[in-house]
């Protein structure tokens, strides 16, 4: 054996012995990782699932037409359908905020600046508290934005107003709920 194909065959087993222990390491890390579903039927700290845990959650009456959608479509996610439980466990202090915004003016064949893009972003800001014994479990905050045509017709502008706001009330109670569900997740933790 030459002097190059030793050198080459030493090379070989390092780069394999560093690969090796690479593959290790990886492996070493990915079993400490976990994965649980967020909604899945494992218990939380009390024994309850997730799942029974959102369903008893009573949301507290809102003032506005599109917090009271935010507040229909949470009511209706966190029972599946069921509505509001009836010895609620959680209670759900919600406020939702609204702003229009006009964003663009593009016209075509006129002269004028009327606006025909616009968009509605609502503000969420949630208190989840314990009912038994009144200690805030979680405070948080989102926002989603929904993009509405403006047409030309007042009530066909209008139309499209409302139904913008009942889109991005319908996306944010999905991540309001999705939010909560994950404070619930964190203080099944803290309590265990």
């Amino acid at each position: 054996m030459s002097l190059p194909d030793r050198e080459k065959t030493e090379l070989g087993r390092l780069l394999r012995r560093i690969a090796l222990a690479g593959l290790v390491g990886s492996l070493a890390l990915i079993s400490a990782c976990q994965v649980r579903p967020l909604y899945s039927s494992a218990p939380l700290s009390t024994g309850s699932t997730a799942n029974a845990e959102m369903a008893s959650i009573a949301v507290k009456p809102v003032r506005t037409r599109y917090a009271q959608q935010v507040r229909n479509n949470l009511i209706f996610g966190f029972g599946r359908g069921a509505g509001e439980p009836a010895s609620p466990l959680y209670s759900l202090d919600l406020g939702v905020s609204e702003g229009v915004e006009s964003s663009a003016l593009v016209q075509n064949g006129t002269d004028q600046d009327e606006p025909t893009a616009g968009s509605v972003t609502l503000t969420a800001g949630y208190t989840l508290t314990d009912v038994k014994t009144g200690a805030v479990i979680a405070v948080g905050k989102r926002a989603i934005t929904s993009s509405f045509d403006r047409p030309r017709q007042e009530f066909a502008s209008y139309r499209a107003q409302i139904d913008a706001e009942n889109r991005a009330a319908r996306e944010l109670a999905e991540a309001l709920q999705l939010s909560i569900a994950q404070d619930l997740a964190r203080h099944g933790k803290a309590a265990s």
